[in-house]
């Protein structure tokens, strides 16, 4: 199997587009905000990947297949079971590799990223500029539906990625340093305007880290390295304290995460609850301002 590079681009990934053990997984979700603010409700992006996918892309199914069905949150956290009969499904297995992508915000395409490795697979990459770069690359697009062979997905389950709600609450009351960030926009940090969870405001002892600076919002690009690292140096977030990013609903979170990776620094964790868990409970204590 031919190397990837965590961030793959257009051009090596259409010269790979025959390589038999490539899993291309197209991830999209498109989130529904009510105007008046509360709880957004997720829609699934096949439909649009029904009409125009990278050929040979798969449908990768954040919001069912590959999240817990029965959990109180949307994109709760699958049980092995589940994660290894949807992964299976889609073909991935030992001796093949996954690009994800996604047809607009490289969350979804960080978010499935994020989950494999948390599963125990690491042989993932994300598609830099996702959709929107393959099709301004004039690039080719197809309507089939793809499959492949059923494969075999042993879920090795890393708990050192993941933060708990527990976890959260030990960190405020430590003395310990942690870097704790919060990854959504300024204003939702601040807790300003119309919140889509139950209270505004951040957990105590974060720090922000927008993941919408971490892209260019008109090509889905990531930045360059170089920028990353001058978003993410300032907060402490590459020294040696243990860093836990989270955001709303552990989607978005999940870019600062894969940019971090990038910049070698791998054991971060993710606290998947995220604000939709954590201010859901009133005598959790949240910031404003």
């Amino acid at each position: 199997m031919a190397d990837y590079p965590q961030l793959i681009d257009v051009d090596t990934l259409a010269q790979r587009l025959g390589d038999p053990a490539l899993r291309i997984a197209d991830a999209t979700v498109f989130l529904d905000r009510p105007p008046e603010g509360g709880p957004y409700t997720p829609r699934s992006g096949r439909p649009d990947y029904d009409r125009e996918h990278i050929p040979g892309a798969v449908f990768a199914d954040l919001i069912a297949e590959l999240a817990d069905p029965d959990a109180r949150f949307p994109f709760w956290l699958p049980s092995d079971e589940r994660a290894a009969t949807a992964f299976g499904e889609l073909g991935i297995g030992p001796g093949t590799h996954v690009v994800a992508y996604a047809q607009d915000n490289p969350m979804w395409a960080t978010r499935l990223w994020w989950l494999l490795r948390y599963f125990g697979f690491d042989d993932v990459s994300v598609l830099d500029g996702g959709l929107p770069a393959w099709r301004a690359a004039g690039r080719p697009l197809s309507d089939e539906p793809t499959s492949h062979p059923p494969a075999t997905f042993a879920p090795r389950r890393r708990p050192e990625l993941l933060a708990t709600r527990a976890d959260i609450e030990a960190i405020i009351a430590a003395d310990a340093p942690t870097c704790l960030i919060n990854a959504l926009p300024p204003h939702t940090f601040r807790g300003e305007g119309r919140s889509s969870y139950s209270r505004p405001g951040r957990i105590p002892r974060s720090v922000s880290a927008p993941a919408v600076q971490l892209f260019d919002p008109d090509t889905f690009h990531l930045r360059p390295l170089p920028e990353l690292a001058e978003q993410l140096d300032p907060i402490g977030a590459r020294g040696t304290d243990p860093v836990v990013v989270y955001c709303g609903g552990g989607i978005s979170a999940t870019i600062d995460i894969f940019a971090l990776s990038l910049l070698g620094r791998d054991d971060v964790r993710l606290y998947d609850g995220s604000l939709t868990e954590w201010t859901a409970d009133p005598a959790l204590p949240v910031e404003i301002g």
